[in-house]
């Protein structure tokens, strides 16, 4: 038996099954418990392997999507009051929005959950198998700067334009020399209306042009990603601020009623 366990599973990886390799000794194992039919077990071996593999795309979507951190929009705290309604971000995360290319532009101050937003609906987006991609505004400065001059970054550019989604996190937070507006502009025009945008920015449109020192620059860039958008204008106090953690322990010790507690200076 256990011969014949690893003939399988030397014929599954020369196949390129790698799924179907790792799994034939459950799956066997299964069969022999439950006596499934054999039309049964041949789909069960193909369910595995497609599963295996519908997994590590995902992986590997993920991996090239370089999501922030936090992203799971499961763990989203719904108490938070910023703008927007659990019914709208219900409505953002069956990205209808996305089948029709519209855009969508989070406006608010920093900590407010405009990159957590971003991210997970990035995610969202990965999930059913949408080509996405989140960069935060460096990335794509970097990129345009060099995409004629290294491979990688060539190599990026092009997966840009082959997202299905681009989320660009923290546009406009500073201003942008010249040839990088352009390129900025250039990147935007090639994906317009063939994909959509996730733009995070804490500066309002009318900002752009002093952040792009170029007014009719700005005024092309915003006419081709507010055509079809949705502006989210999000408020409230900063999540990290009010959530902040310190590294000394504030609660009282059980013994001897001593206790230790610290001051939280306001970040300036």
């Amino acid at each position: 038996m256990e011969r014949t366990i690893t003939t399988i599973q030397e014929h599954a990886r020369e196949l390129n099954l790698t799924g179907l390799a790792g799994s034939v000794d459950v799956l066997l194992e299964d069969a022999r418990k439950n006596e499934p039919s054999y039309s049964d077990f041949a789909l069960t071996l193909l369910e595995t392997e497609c599963s295996y593999r519908q997994k590590a795309q995902l992986e590997r979507r993920r991996k090239t999507a370089n999501l922030p951190l936090l992203h799971d929009l499961d763990h989203y705290d719904s108490g938070v009051q910023n703008g927007i309604s659990q019914v709208q971000l219900r409505q953002l995360r069956q990205l209808l929005w996305l089948d029709q290319n519209y855009n969508l532009i989070m406006i608010g101050p920093s900590g407010t959950g405009k990159t957590y937003l971003a991210g997970g609906l990035c995610h969202e987006a990965l999930k059913l198998g949408y080509h996405a991609l989140f960069r935060t505004m460096d990335d794509l400065i970097q990129t345009i700067r060099f995409k004629e001059l290294t491979t990688a970054a060539g190599r990026e550019y092009k997966r840009l334009l082959s997202a299905h989604l681009l989320v660009i996190d923290d546009i406009m937070m500073f201003p942008l020399e010249k040839t990088v507006a352009v390129g900025l502009f250039q990147l935007v025009n090639q994906l317009h209306e063939q994909a959509s945008f996730i733009i995070t920015t804490n500066k309002s449109p009318k900002e752009w042009a002093e952040m792009l020192g170029d007014e009719v620059l700005a005024t092309a860039l915003l006419d081709r990603l507010l055509y079809k958008c949705e502006v989210i204008k999000l408020t409230g106090k900063s999540y990290r601020l009010e959530h902040r953690k310190s590294i000394f322990d504030q609660q009282e010790t059980a013994e001897g009623g001593a206790k230790l507690k610290t001051t939280q200076l306001p970040l300036q």
